[in-house]
């Protein structure tokens, strides 16, 4: 049990914040309030501004991180471009040093998977950034099914047999056809199993999409990749999130009106490439003023996975409110990836991830004192993990 008494609590759900006592038990939030009683150890944090713990809903952390290079890059299987049947949490690898460098920057939580070199790239998984076994940093072991439009596939994949945007269409329109004809045989058979179909790994991994169970996770920068993903979303009656979505400014009001959670970045790069020659950090402000849903990324390595909370600063800059800014890498982020119920707010029955702050999440200047996961402090203000 702990009592932090008397911090100023920005929950990510009221615009305003408020002065009150948090108490902690069995790494959860038990009770926010004032004057709470105290029955165990007691963090004063007069003074400190607390945050939820803040949140990626698109990133490559541990599959993909510090030092790695060629060698150690688990981010891409390059040998086949349809690999449903690939989980995230087979590659994770906790030690890497990105992992202490998110969680002394008040990154509690990210949804992190396969990279985009693929058609179907395979399982994303969403875990906490403290731990050292996956296994027990686990929050959602599926939490969306990696696809990819646009440049990386046909790069990628131009010698071999995706050269152009709709071969990449036509490969996960005959995925998600062969997913669902496998889906009606298995159905069928029933409990015979003489009549149900071979096993096939790849289009079992595809299951959870055609029942709603996890969303298409859409790798998407240029305005017509974006419809692509929509269009084949509704063809199949999948859901969908889309992400980086770099020419959403110029969309806007169609992404509004379609509804579809959006995930804007990596904005802090050069355009390094012809479709992202749009980019701007305008673009999360554009879309959130336009009735958006929106959560801003790293997509990290891309951008270090600490800079999350430095993205969101720039998208203030850029005239994002900063009040959706911060709900962009706590709350929104959080439903984006299905986990809100335990994470990126604060409130009674969810986990204690908390950052505790000498200054506004959005000061540069501004110093992370303490960051809880589950109640248990993990870093301080020396940024020494514990």
């Amino acid at each position: 049990m702990l009592l932090i008494r008397n911090g100023t609590i920005f929950d990510a759900i009221h615009p305003d914040p408020y002065t009150a006592d948090i108490l902690v038990r069995d790494g959860k939030i038990a009770e926010i309030g004032e004057n709470l009683p105290a029955d165990g150890p007691v963090l004063d944090a007069t003074g400190l501004n607390i945050y939820p713990g803040f949140v990626e809903a698109h990133c490559h952390i541990g599959l993909d991180g510090s030092g790695i290079g060629f060698e150690g890059d688990d981010c891409n299987e390059m040998t086949d471009i349809l690999t449903p049947q690939l989980r995230a949490i087979d590659g994770i690898y906790p030690m890497d040093p990105t992992f202490h460098e998110a969680l002394a920057a008040g990154v509690t939580t990210v949804c992190t998977g396969p990279g985009s070199a693929n058609v179907l790239g395979g399982q994303f998984a969403v875990i906490k950034t403290a731990g050292h076994r996956v296994d027990d940093m686990i929050v959602k072991p599926y939490a969306a099914m990696k696809c990819a439009f646009g440049e990386n596939p046909k790069r990628c994949y131009r010698d071999k047999n995706n050269y152009s945007r709709m071969s990449t269409a036509a490969k996960l329109r005959e995925m998600l056809m062969k997913a669902k004809e496998y889906d009606r045989k298995k159905q069928a058979a029933g409990d015979d199993e003489a009549k149900r179909p071979p096993l096939d790994m790849k289009l079992e991994a595809l299951l959870p999409v055609l029942h709603g169970e996890a969303p298409l996770k859409a790798h998407a920068h240029r305005a017509d990749d974006i419809f692509t993903a929509i269009r084949i979303a509704r063809e199949f009656g999948v859901r969908l999130t889309l992400e980086h979505v770099t020419e959403g400014h110029l969309i806007a009001a169609d992404l509004a009106k379609e509804g579809y959670p959006v995930a804007v970045g990596p904005s802090l790069t050069h355009a390094t490439k012809f479709e992202l020659r749009n980019k701007t950090f305008a673009t999360p402000g554009v879309l959130a003023k336009a009735g958006c849903h929106v959560s801003i990324i790293t997509d990290s390595p891309v951008i270090p996975q600490s800079y999350l909370p430095l993205c969101g600063a720039l998208a203030v800059k850029a005239g994002m409110d900063p009040f959706e800014a911060l709900q962009a890498i706590t709350i929104h982020p959080a439903e984006h990836i299905g986990v809100a119920d335990r994470v990126g707010s604060i409130a009674c029955g969810k986990d204690a991830d908390l950052v505790l702050m000498d200054g506004a999440w959005n000061d540069v200047s501004a110093v992370v004192r303490a960051v809880f996961v589950n109640g248990e402090q993990v870093c301080g203000a020396d940024g020494v993990e514990r």
